[in-house]
């Protein structure tokens, strides 16, 4: 089954609070996309938007949470939270792209205000917890060496199933391939069962190159329609 999540107001802004809750049921597959990528436009200093995600997955069941990019606005006060609950069988599949600015219009990240957190619990036990905080000047920050090399993109991927220890060599083989394209990525298996991607791009364009092949692999099947419109 496929759930395509549609933002009618066309970005979050200051004072935005959406909530999203997705439940797979025992023995389901259940796909959840955007019709296109979120936007997060600048708001007035102290009016933070807020998106708040939670996903339940019971045992036989098979949840992919799969957005297509958020690209951050100059200005962009947002704060974002994914709490995901697996039961003891449950599988999962997640892909967070990020965009730091529009770089056809040349734009640059003076100020912003972007925190994100990533839960992950497996029959109430936490397994992966994940965090990230750009204040201010990104654009500025993501050139140093040790924080982005220059990257206007990045993404987080991770697996939990009993086969995603299967799908390392594979992956490590794909993204060697893609360096040339100019991606920074590797991947690691965490733990049994666990399997986490973190990918930097000089834009939106290679890193959705590199992450369609990904996905489609430890998916095992297409990707969405629109996230190829």
């Amino acid at each position: 089954m496929l759930g395509v999540l549609l933002n009618t107001a066309g970005g979050i802004t200051g004072g935005d609070r959406y909530v999203i809750r997705a439940h797979a049921r025992t023995g389901t597959g259940l796909t959840v996309t955007t019709q296109a990528a979120e936007r997060a436009y600048r708001a007035e200093k102290f009016e933070t938007g807020r998106q708040d995600t939670h996903l339940t997955v019971d045992d036989g069941a098979d949840l992919h949470w799969l957005p297509q990019e958020t690209i951050l606005f100059d200005g962009a006060r947002f704060r974002r939270r994914l709490t995901v609950d697996l039961n003891a069988d449950a599988s999962f599949l997640m892909v967070e792209p990020l965009v730091f600015g529009r770089a056809a219009m040349g734009e640059r990240l003076q100020d912003v205000a972007f925190n994100d957190r990533i839960e992950i619990r497996r029959a109430g036990i936490p397994i992966y917890l994940d965090a990230l905080s750009l204040d201010d000047a990104v654009s500025d920050q993501m050139k140093a060496p040790a924080r982005g090399g220059g990257a206007g993109a990045m993404a987080t991927v991770v697996r939990v199933s009993r086969a995603a220890d299967a799908h390392l060599d594979p992956l490590r083989a794909l993204l060697h391939d893609l360096k040339p394209t100019g991606l920074c990525a590797g991947v690691s298996l965490v733990r049994d069962g666990l399997l986490v991607l973190r990918a930097l791009a000089p834009d939106s364009h290679i890193l959705r190159q590199a992450l369609v092949p990904v996905l489609e692999r430890l998916a095992q099947q297409d990707i969405p329609r629109p996230w190829t419109i």
